[in-house]
């Protein structure tokens, strides 16, 4: 029995579509984009425009959110919900909605490792440790993102595909 029957046998029905390894690593490539989007976004207003550094990486979670939507709506399920202006704007509020957590979640860290921590990483005499932090805030967030968004966004479980 391979280690992919085992685990279906010990997950529940409705999270099975999460074990789907082509959905996920599409959706980790995705979350790529995402990363430098939100990367991009962040060291632009923190380095170019001297915004703080929360409110620089609230602006490149949000960039990415978007992104990484349209992204996800045209390629990680594009087999998955109804078609039209109206599915589509729905799907996109719960993207919001259901990521809130997951942002939450990326700040949270992002604050501790930037804020609580006293790390610095000093290239030209710049620290650049708030650029160093951000993916690992967006690793842990990812996670939640995925099942959140499978889940709830995209309803991955109803189109009996897994």
């Amino acid at each position: 029995m391979s280690l992919r029957d085992r685990l279906h046998g010990a997950v529940p029905d409705r999270f099975q579509s999460l074990l789907s390894g082509v959905r996920f690593s599409q959706f980790v490539s995705v979350g790529v984009i995402g990363a430098i989007s939100d990367n991009t976004v962040l060291a632009t207003l923190r380095l170019g425009f001297g915004v703080p550094e929360l409110w620089a990486k609230a602006a490149g979670i949000e960039t990415a959110i978007l992104v990484m939507f349209l992204v996800n709506e045209h390629w990680t399920f594009s087999s998955v919900g109804a078609a039209g202006r109206i599915p589509f704007l729905k799907r996109l509020g719960k993207s919001h909605l259901v990521r809130a957590g997951g942002s939450s979640v990326q700040l949270v860290i992002y604050w501790f490792l930037t804020q609580w921590l006293t790390v610095q990483l000093v290239v030209y005499g710049t620290d650049l440790w708030f650029l160093a932090a951000s993916p690992i805030a967006i690793g842990v967030a990812m996670f939640v993102n995925y099942v959140f968004e499978s889940l709830f966004t995209w309803q991955v479980h109803q189109d009996g595909t897994a």
